[in-house]
């Protein structure tokens, strides 16, 4: 394991005990230029989802509807009623964005496999990364806002869903996350490098999560563009088990 994710991983309250937590549950405020492109722009404005830290499952309250909630997994999506009908449900739903390019209207199993992989990903940083199958390595730091940032260069494995393979995570000197560099494969068309900035860390029963987050465009030479903001998510209330 690289130095830099082990000062991570104490950095965020320690990979003992993010092994022993079994569920975040998270009420979010999400929105972007991202979600309003894809014609579901409201989709995820009021969040209440509770998630599995061991595995890629995740469940949000209220999804479409009144007592209906939306059920993610990397190979299953669903949306059920109060008593558990499915009233839609997609199997492999990656496999559904192929052919769509970065105009096309998602409908709301699209958005729930994206908002239910992504948010899953988010979440559970840094834990995620000491995952079977996942490695880091630390590459040349990285100089911002009069601040030095370390980054881990982080490939992931087909067996965990996520942005893509290739992604760079930036932390300051005492470990806590402040950048995150990925391209959305889903998104078609090729698109580009997006910087995903987080802050306003907060402490929940020993674990450590930034509140406040916001994705923006980047350019060719790696600094970030001021916009558009293309993904916002502000976590007003957390709980973990």
């Amino acid at each position: 394991m690289s130095d830099l994710l082990d000062l991570a991983l104490v950095a965020h309250g320690g990979l003992e005990h993010w092994r022993q937590t079994t569920t975040i549950r998270v009420n979010a405020e999400v929105g972007g230029l991202a979600f309003q492109k894809r014609k579901q722009e409201a989709i995820f404005a009021h969040t209440d989802l509770t998630l599995d830290v061991q595995r890629q499952h995740g469940v949000f309250a209220d999804f479409t509807g009144p007592g209906r909630k939306g059920v993610y997994t990397p190979d299953r999506v669903a949306i059920e009623d109060s008593d558990g009908t499915v009233l839609r449900e997609r199997q492999s739903p990656r496999d559904a964005f192929a052919g769509l390019n970065q105009s096309s209207a998602w409908d709301q199993l699209h958005a729930l496999y994206f908002g239910g992989y992504a948010l899953w990903n988010y979440l559970t940083a840094p834990y995620l990364l000491t995952l079977p199958g996942v490695q880091a390595e630390e590459v040349h730091p990285w100089q911002e806002a009069g601040e030095r940032w370390r980054r881990l260069q982080v490939t992931f494995p087909p067996s965990i869903a996520t942005h893509c393979p290739e992604q760079t995570f930036y932390y300051d000197e005492s470990g806590l996350l402040c950048r995150h560099d990925y391209r959305v494969d889903i998104q078609g068309n090729a698109p580009g490098l997006a910087a995903h900035y987080v802050g306003a860390h907060r402490t929940v029963s020993g674990l450590v999560f930034p509140t406040h987050r916001y994705v923006v465009p980047v350019a060719q030479d790696g600094t970030s563009l001021p916009g558009p903001t293309l993904i916002s998510i502000d976590l007003t209330d957390i709980a973990i088990d």
